[in-house]
């Protein structure tokens, strides 16, 4: 049961602690409210899942025999924050048509959980760590326990949008907070070239 537990723990302060899965959520929660902010919580949970077990049923060996597999996804997931970055910075602070089109969505979180290296960081750490033996139930076990917990955590960001966006009602105020995001997106996007 103990280690049902550390990978609880484990899978908490993965999924909890700031990133850009994360700002995006809590973007997506200030702009378009709890309710259509799960949609990317529910894709970027499954996208880290499918990576999670992906990793435990062998794709880390893959990735250590091509390193430069390792520094392709790290250079498109930077890449990718940085574009987010810049559409939040020019954003004037309006939701116009095009941005109700643009809403959170499933396959959204999804990519860009898979284009997030700290997503991969967390689930070659994670398998290291509690599933190195490579034993079926316990890759199943982590990837259930991941499921709920990285689900909860990521939602957490999005009702902390939800509930800043009844203080941010005028778009001078949007602006100054999707500037704020987008400085937190390219820090997030400037720390993955340190690792």
């Amino acid at each position: 049961m103990s280690v049902l537990i550390s990978m609880a723990a484990f899978a908490l302060a993965a999924s909890i602690s700031p990133g850009p899965v994360n700002v995006v959520a809590m973007s997506c929660g200030m702009q378009f409210g709890l309710g259509p902010s799960l949609r990317h919580v529910l894709g970027a949970t499954v996208g880290f899942v499918l990576l999670l077990l992906f990793t435990g049923f062998g794709l880390h060996e893959v990735l250590q025999q091509w390193p430069v597999l390792t520094r392709f996804i790290r250079w498109a997931g930077v890449l990718f924050l940085l574009s987010l970055a810049w559409k939040l910075t020019v954003s004037d602070g309006r939701l116009s048509v095009e941005d109700a089109r643009q809403r959170p969505s499933m396959i959204g979180g999804a990519v860009m959980q898979l284009l997030n290296p700290k997503a991969w960081l967390a689930a070659v750490a994670g398998m290291g760590a509690f599933v190195a033996s490579g034993e079926a139930t316990l890759i199943w076990s982590f990837a259930l326990i991941y499921f709920v917990v990285c689900y909860l955590s990521i939602a957490c960001w999005a009702y902390a949008g939800a509930f800043l966006s009844r203080y941010l009602r005028s778009p001078s105020r949007i602006r100054l907070f999707n500037r704020c995001m987008a400085t937190l997106l390219a820090g997030c996007a400037g720390s993955l070239l340190l690792v």
